[in-house]
């Protein structure tokens, strides 16, 4: 791709939403920036588009127009299109539009390695995973009398925040495991209802509501463990931000949380289960208090994650981005 066309990011959201979608595509613009000529846009074709020689479309569904307008101006060259976990393990099995969408690119983004099994046979040829990636930030100190666990995600249902809850209730006894719950409501009333309830239930849990990314970052690094839920996952942010500052993960075992953290990771517990979370959490906590705490299931974890953590460099991500770029000068 010469110098002088551009790498147009279509994003759903800009700078204003300060969203996954726009630091995504804020991320990918200062990664490839040095090598190719990129700008950011949610709508296409636009003003600018005439010097547009490749683009990367976030979300088949929400970007469908913009996909299909490009394909009819460049057909068969030139697009990829970026999958998230809503697109993967949703609107693909329902939605028209993200159908054609992913008929049409030239290449799939994922961003997790178990994606591509979601995809119809036909389509995963396309596919390419892109880890997204973060800054390696080392730990804060943790206490050393009893287990932090903390839970990042807002009250909604696919976050499955009532398996924290009950885990909670299950562990209310067990004072020296503490639960930190960070995330906004988000007009869940009732799911804000059942978290004040297990707060004034439990002690040991503690539900924060939304905090700016930094406190909720250093959360993360000064706890022994993230804990995350959900019921569908496209990569999530958070699992790569905990491994890369340090603090082993136990997650719900979803095809998103797998394709993150490995099919071989011992830090699983089935979706929705909070009695198995639960062993898992006082399973951490007896191997944290043992005589030799190294030998235990806490130390495992952490090092199990530690192998995955360069998978989310940015020189890793920038590669793999630099790589399909490549690849869509050329598809077949």
């Amino acid at each position: 791709m010469s110098r002088s066309s551009s790498v147009v990011i279509v994003s759903p959201a800009l700078a204003d939403a300060n969203n996954g979608n726009w630091r995504t595509a804020r991320r990918w613009e200062e990664l490839i920036g040095r090598d190719h000529r990129v700008r950011i846009t949610k709508q296409w074709p636009d003003a600018d588009a005439g010097s547009d020689g490749a683009m990367l479309a976030l979300h088949a569904r929400r970007s469908a127009d913009a996909i299909l307008a490009w394909s009819r101006a460049h057909p068969g060259r030139g697009l990829a299109v970026v999958l998230t976990g809503t697109d993967l393990y949703q609107d693909l099995a329902t939605s028209a539009e993200a159908q054609r969408s992913v008929d049409l690119a030239q290449r799939l983004v994922v961003l997790q390695e178990c994606a591509p099994d979601a995809l119809a046979p036909e389509h995963r040829g396309k596919a390419r995973v892109v880890y997204q990636s973060t800054a390696a930030i080392p730990p804060l100190p943790r206490p050393g009398d009893h287990l932090q666990a903390v839970m990042v995600g807002h009250l909604r249902q696919v976050k499955t925040p009532q398996t924290l809850f009950e885990a909670a209730r299950l562990l209310r006894d067990h004072g020296d495991i503490r639960l930190v719950h960070i995330g906004d409501a988000a007009g869940e009333t009732a799911l804000a209802e059942a978290a004040r309830a297990t707060a004034r239930d439990c002690p040991q849990y503690r539900w924060l509501g939304g905090l700016p990314h930094g406190d909720t970052l250093d959360w993360i690094r000064s706890s022994h463990l993230l804990v995350h839920t959900s019921a569908l996952e496209g990569g999530a942010h958070v699992l790569m931000e905990a491994v890369r500052c340090g603090t082993p993960v136990l997650a719900s075992r979803v095809a998103g949380n797998v394709g993150m953290l490995g099919s071989a990771y011992d830090g699983y517990f089935p979706h929705g289960d909070a009695q198995a979370l639960a062993r898992l959490l006082q399973a951490c906590r007896d191997g944290q208090a043992a005589e030799d705490p190294a030998a235990g299931r806490l130390a495992h974890l952490g090092a199990q994650c530690a192998l995955r953590a360069p998978l989310f460099d940015a020189g890793a991500e920038r590669s793999a981005l630099l790589n399909l770029l490549q690849e869509l000068e050329s598809p077949t």
